[in-house]
């Protein structure tokens, strides 16, 4: 009797324990499964073919580059520089095939080279030169950004017709950019499991000194292996810029760290020696299905960040976790566990099917009477689209509209999965403040197809249709700024220009805009242009090393207020005196700055209106109502003189 209580104990633990250890190995898949179930319970629109399909999209760019990380981690490395070679790439390929007339298969081929080589000067500079992978990937992040840039000149650049398809759907319904992932995957788990190299990363990874005494050739192997990640870099680059339609110098910028993240949720270890092409690919799902469902809920991008941030904290922790109950993952491919594992999948894919199902009683499919909108702006770290927010919110307030608003943070791939989000949950309407104008034409196009009203505001789309477009002009208002500027000094000085972020539209019409104000004034002299990403620390940074090769300068014309109020702060009592500093956008700061006398005057946009005026017109559009192709908002240079009769 008392044999079989023992037995019976013993195997309620066995079970117990048997279960904590399938949960603690397969975290990254529990985790997934879970967010399934309650984003299905909290959001209607979660659980659709589009809105899944727009997942597997969301997750295609990260999880390409996340499979050439894989190989890294797991031979105990990193690699920072990813993101930055995705967008070089691309750009080799556009600049090559549209620029200069290479055959497009060639400069395919170019790009993926370019992945490739700046794979192995990263692996060569750590193998044999020695740096620690984080310094050596970190310097190639910032040298194969700037040669993205150097090559674009800052511009985008229109990618070939021929590979945009890279971007298309396979028989109207399934998403080019998900095969190739799936196939890239592929590659990536054979690569792990069943060749030489393969087994070398987990030596590698688990004791690097243990692997040379043994006979591996470790330099090689590292060159191979970072040649990997830029060869996979590169696939995930041109992926990019066929949905982007252009390949944008400022892509795939902060995509590194995702990478990395999605490697480390998927159950890699940083340490080395684990890590698999599955694990990867759920840790990019999770990432995507997280920001998604968060953009389906209207929660605020930053918080997103946050929510994303205790995300890799956990996954990482229960690392931790797995290693002290004595988990041990193999390598891909090895051991008899491959049978157990794809158990394990079908086993969860079953579970999740039944509760997916069951919570989907919940939604009774009804829609309310409240028109849905979504306003997609470009970034809102910046006062002057806070104000366009705050426009839009008062008015929808008082229209009775459902406003989601989302932060695209300067990146045109979240913006376009953004308007995907908004398109495939059936809002009513959209409106778009284009981080880059071409590159917001295939989500728009998308929208147009699903016959939803699109209403651009401050920046127009190109090469997509939408119903009106509000704004001001980038073009005019930068003539009108540099004129007013001129006029101050009296026709002649000496000036700097601080530029927009590099590749956005609103830096470029803006510049045009200064120089075309200026043709008109010989007796200006521009002396310095420096781009300061519309930044007020990146201003005062960049103007204090400006005064340093130019102390006698006379006039600042900034293409927005909060770089004009970073060169103020570095110019400190010159400004407003022996410097006349000229700002852009009429923000809350600029117009203080303007009423104490530092800043000369302010372009003033009147944001706030453009906002309103925006889900005005798009009400009107989804009421079947008429509205105008076009609706121009005055710009105003603002002074001392009227600054106090102003409202934004």
């Amino acid at each position: 009797m008392a044999t079989d209580t023992l037995k019976s104990k013993a195997g309620a633990g066995g079970a117990t324990s048997g279960l904590r250890r399938v949960l603690l190995d397969n975290g990254a898949l529990t985790a997934l499964i879970v967010l399934f179930i309650a984003l299905s319970a909290l959001s209607g629109d979660f659980l659709t073919t589009d809105n899944l399909l727009n997942v597997g999209v969301q997750a295609a760019v990260t999880a390409i580059l996340a499979f050439g990380v894989t190989f890294v981690i797991v031979a105990a490395g990193i690699d920072l520089s990813v993101g930055s070679v995705a967008a070089l790439s691309s750009t080799v390929l556009a600049w090559s095939a549209t620029s200069h007339g290479v055959p497009v298969v060639l400069a395919l081929l170019l790009a993926v080279a370019t992945g490739i080589v700046a794979g192995l000067v990263n692996g060569f500079l750590i193998a044999y030169g020695k740096l620690p992978p984080f310094i050596a990937t970190l310097a190639m992040l910032s040298v194969a950004r700037g040669l993205s840039l150097v090559i674009s000149g800052g511009v985008p650049i229109p990618f070939p017709s021929s590979v945009s398809h890279l971007g298309d759907t396979v028989g109207n319904w399934l998403p080019v950019p998900v095969l190739v992932m799936v196939v890239m995957g592929l590659i990536a788990a054979f690569v792990l499991g069943r060749t030489y190299i393969g087994r070398s990363m987990y030596a590698i990874g688990g004791n690097e000194e243990a692997a040379r005494l043994s006979g591996l050739r470790v330099n090689r192997q590292k060159l191979a292996i970072y040649a990997l990640s830029g060869l996979f870099a590169a696939a995930a680059g041109i992926v990019l810029a066929s949905r982007l339609s252009s390949a944008q110098p400022q892509a795939a910028n902060g995509y590194e760290l995702d990478a990395i993240a999605a490697v480390v949720i998927g159950g890699a270890s940083l340490a080395g020696g684990t890590g698999k092409a599955s694990g990867t690919l759920i840790g990019a799902l999770i990432l995507a299905v997280l920001r998604n469902g968060l953009n389906l809920l209207s929660v605020s991008a930053f918080w997103q960040q946050v929510v994303i941030g205790v995300v890799i904290a956990l996954a990482v922790l229960l690392d931790t976790l797995r290693r002290k109950a004595g988990a041990t993952p193999v390598a891909a491919g090895t051991g008899g566990s491959k049978g157990r594992q794809a158990g394990t999948y079908a086993l969860a894919a079953a579970v999740t099917v039944a509760l997916v199902g069951a919570t989907s009683f919940l939604h009774d499919g009804s829609a309310g009477s409240t028109p849905k909108m979504g306003l997609s702006l470009s970034t809102l770290n910046n006062p002057f689209f806070v104000q366009i927010r705050s426009g839009a919110q008062a008015e929808a307030k008082k229209l009775g509209v459902d406003l989601t608003v989302t932060d695209a943070q300067n990146d045109a791939s979240q913006q376009a999965n953004q308007l995907q989000n908004f398109t495939s949950s059936g809002y009513g309407a959209i409106i778009v403040n284009p981080v880059d104008s071409d590159a917001a034409s295939n989500s728009v196009k998308a929208a147009d197809k699903a016959r939803i009203p699109v209403i651009a505001v401050d920046r127009g789309v190109n090469k997509a249709s939408v119903d009106t477009l509000v704004a001001s002009d980038n073009i005019a208002g930068g003539e009108l700024s540099a004129r007013t500027l001129a006029e101050k000094l009296g026709g002649h000085g000496k000036i700097v220009i601080l530029q927009g972020q590099a590749g956005t539209s609103a830096a470029r019409e803006r510049a045009e805009g200064f120089a075309k104000g200026l043709k008109a004034y010989p007796g200006i002299q521009v002396v310095a242009q420096q781009p300061a990403d519309f930044d007020r620390t990146k201003g005062l940074d960049v103007m204090s090393n400006l005064l340093q090769a130019h102390p006698d300068v006379q006039g600042v014309i900034a293409a927005n207020d909060e770089m004009a109020l970073g060169a103020i702060k570095a110019l400190g009592s010159k400004a407003g005196k022996l410097v006349q500093v000229m700002g852009f956008d009429g923000t809350p700061d600029g117009l203080k700055a303007v009423q104490n006398g530092t800043l000369y005057a302010s372009v003033a946009q009147q944001p706030t209106q453009l906002g309103r005026i925006a889900v005005d017109n798009a009400l009107k559009a989804v009421q079947g109502k008429k509205v105008q192709d076009t609706v121009k908002v005055p710009v105003k240079v603002v002074t001392q003189q009227n600054v106090a009769g102003f409202h934004g």
